[in-house]
């Protein structure tokens, strides 16, 4: 008799357990309801600017998400391109609030990650997935919003130069710049060696042909045709390129590089002549300099000149003030201009 009260009690206990287990299990499955946004709401948006990087992009707050019984929750703002339902969800943030800032400048990576074009309105889809703790169970997700970001971008606009001198391929192709966000100036600097054209990217920044391209109309007397069956051609040489995908103009204009100044062995009258260098792209040279000032400049002319500007970013620009080395020696002379629009030099004491 005392067994079986003892068996009794045994299987009493273990339903209890299992059932407080079970209805422990359940305050979390039962719970599916959904929280929401409270905001920004779908339609608002944000313009997003290089000037000012840490400011606020996003700032959101949404509802607490109600497990059934009390626990700490995890939250993460997720973000896709409009369209898109979450296939590939992007993390913004984490935290264990129910608020967010987002800088400008992190909301504009994602803008970019998402597929967003620069300087152009698009919508970038925003949820809040909560989960239960740092475990990442119990996974649960806010509504959606639409908010409508321009992005920004760092990066100059470019063409691809795929030709003769290269293999004929778009993505390895050298690159022309334009001079800013809107423009269609393009330019660089590239050895040529027969045919070549311009390709432009598609909307995700990649080269390939298929994308609009850009070749002679058949005149070669400089004007591009969209899509043109003729190739552009140019003896072996290093040439100064510019084509303009408004005009629909284009030039080649072969060039060779000097130093010129003060400190050079030729003063301002004559350059010392830098040797082009095909595997590092750049124009090089020893050259016995004494202190003073000196720049750049093509073809021993003064129609095509490079010097500092304090003002910017490292690059030279044309026309630009004097460049100077401070104490007389034997220097290594290097001028790079393989990143269009990006042209730097130095000049190395040996």
């Amino acid at each position: 008799m005392r067994n079986i009260v003892k068996s009794l009690l045994a299987v009493t206990l273990i339903t209890g357990f299992a059932s407080c287990t079970d209805e422990q299990d359940l305050k979390f499955a039962d719970n599916a309801a959904e929280f929401r946004i409270l905001s920004p709401v779908s339609g608002e948006g944000v313009i997003l600017s290089p000037e000012t990087p840490t400011n606020p992009g996003l700032s959101m707050t949404w509802e607490d998400m109600d497990y059934g019984t009390p626990t700490e929750v995890s939250y993460t703002v997720q973000v896709d391109n409009s369209g898109d339902n979450f296939d590939t969800p992007i993390d913004l943030v984490t935290t264990t609030n129910t608020y967010v800032t987002v800088t400008s400048d992190a909301l504009n990576g994602a803008s970019s990650a998402a597929g967003l074009v620069p300087f152009t309105q698009g919508g970038l889809e925003i949820r809040v997935r909560a989960t239960v703790g740092t475990t990442g169970s119990e996974e649960k997700f806010s509504d959606v919003i639409t908010y409508l970001v321009t992005p920004y971008s760092t990066d100059l606009p470019k063409l691809a130069v795929p030709g003769n001198h290269q293999g004929w391929n778009p993505p390895t192709a050298p690159r022309v710049a334009s001079s800013g966000f809107g423009a269609t100036d393009y330019e660089g600097y590239i050895w040529l060696d027969g045919g070549f054209k311009f390709v432009a990217p598609d909307p995700a920044g990649n080269f390939n042909w298929g994308n609009d391209d850009y070749g002679d109309d058949g005149t070669f007397s400089g004007v591009l045709a969209l899509t043109g069956e003729s190739d552009i051609t140019a003896t072996a040489g290093y040439y100064r390129v510019r084509a303009n995908t408004n005009t629909l103009l284009y030039s080649i204009e072969p060039t060779t590089w000097g130093i010129v100044g003060a400190a050079t062995p030729g003063g301002w009258d004559a350059s010392t002549p830098l040797t082009y260098n095909a595997t590092t792209k750049k124009w090089e040279g020893t050259v016995v300099l004494t202190a003073g000032e000196y720049k750049f400049r093509a073809n021993n002319a003064w129609s095509i000149n490079l010097g500092g500007d304090p003002d910017e970013d490292g690059s030279m620009n044309y026309d630009g003030p004097n460049l100077s080395v401070a104490t007389g020696g034997t220097y290594n002379v290097v001028l790079d201009l393989s990143n269009p629009r990006q042209y730097t030099s130095s000049a190395t004491a040996q």
